[in-house]
């Protein structure tokens, strides 16, 4: 399924790429990025520059903080200085009220600008330059609420790293296109996304995903209950990974993990299902304590071997990671751990993010434990 829906994904991007390139430049909406900052992270300066050049007519990039005393706040600010020819501000939002703070920067965001159309992005994205004119002409179609983009891990200099980046480049894209195929985008992914004013209006405003850890996977899918298109892009961004404990980088992905759980619960379930390394491990163990060594390491290889093919396929062809062409000798053990975690998702509700504990309650949403949060009239508890 994955091989198919890698093909599938290619020839839409191709067929999308040139759509998007015979767009006039004339027929482009003024645009505004938004870039939510909380703390260092790695090449934190480069992911900011690579949104100061972009090859578009017409844009702006508005930055939310807590306050001044974050160090990336001094980080924006020199690259501002770099380009005064981008239109910047920097919003500064105080201690968040609402339970994701991402969200809460994002509502004040969005009311430091008059402008119609919105690309949310994280701090640790880089882009090149054409980004913005490979995703924002989808939008131009009425039907169409809300543009995703996939993302391809890059790492810090650690084995850790090197594997979760071989898991974002690999394993969340494999999910994504197969998710895509069987039943369309019903969902948007974090990293970056695009999406016109009178949409998030229309689901309520974008504080409607206030409650929830996966905010973006929410406002995707409330964007497409109300009848809008989500369009999965062509274009693929980078994810830069900041060097981290492996107990962290671990905390991490099981954090991301939990969420999925909560977000897709079946699809979640099912994903146990999709690990090749711990079946093929369980075949060599069975296949030697039965006598038939030769039948258990061939199906051993036959895991193995499953993994490297869709390390190249996906990772190289929709990804565009070439890691993962010369390290797909390494996916399977990523595949290998994957499944543990998956395994210790269901184990707690507890969850850290951006130095808060936090918890899931009822439908998936978030509690942090070490702050007052405030409902908005007709939020449930």
């Amino acid at each position: 399924m994955v091989i198919v829906a890698a093909f599938r994904y290619r020839l839409q991007a191709t067929r999308a790429c040139a759509e998007a390139s015979a767009v006039t430049e004339i027929a482009l909406p003024p645009v505004t990025i938004l870039k939510p900052i909380h703390g260092m992270e790695q090449e934190l300066d480069q992911n900011l520059e690579s949104f100061f050049k972009q090859n578009y007519p017409d844009y702006e990039i508005i930055f939310g903080a807590r306050d001044a005393t974050d160090p990336a706040v001094q980080v924006a600010g020199r690259v501002c200085s770099r380009f005064p020819q981008v239109r910047t501000q920097i919003v500064f939002t105080g201690p968040p009220t609402l339970p994701n703070a991402k969200t809460f920067s994002l509502e004040k965001m969005m009311a430091a600008t008059n402008r119609s159309y919105f690309v949310i992005t994280d701090s640790d994205v880089q882009a090149s330059s054409d980004f913005l004119r490979n995703v924002i002409p989808s939008l131009l179609d009425p039907k169409v609420g809300l543009v995703t983009c996939m993302y391809r891990g890059i790492p810090a200099s650690d084995i850790w790293s090197s594997l979760e980046a071989l898991g974002l480049s690999i394993e969340m894209s494999s999910g994504v296109i197969v998710a895509d195929m069987v039943e369309g985008m019903r969902f948007a992914l974090g990293p970056a996304l695009a999406v016109r004013r009178d949409v998030v209006d229309d689901i309520g405003g974008i504080a409607a995903t206030a409650d929830y850890y996966s905010d973006d996977f929410e406002l995707g899918h409330r964007i497409w209950a109300k009848g809008y298109l989500v369009v999965l892009s062509h274009y693929v961004v980078k994810n830069v990974l900041t060097p981290r404990s492996p107990l962290r980088t671990l905390g991490d992905q099981l954090r991301w993990m939990k969420s999925t759980r909560y977000s897709r619960p079946l699809g979640h379930l099912a994903t146990g299902l999709t690990f090749a390394m711990p079946f093929g491990a369980l075949g060599l163990l069975s296949g030697i304590g039965l006598g038939y060594s030769s039948v258990g390491l061939f199906l051993f290889t036959l895991a193995f071997a499953n993994r490297m093919i869709q390390s190249v396929v996906v990772g190289w062809r929709v990804a565009r990671d070439p890691r993962a062409v010369a390290l797909c000798w390494l996916y399977p053990l990523r595949d290998f751990i994957g499944f543990f975690l998956w395994l210790a998702s269901y184990t707690s509700r507890r969850f850290y993010w951006r130095g808060e504990t936090y918890r899931f309650g009822r439908g998936g949403r978030i509690i942090p434990e070490q702050r007052p949060i405030q409902r908005r009239v007709g939020q449930c508890p």
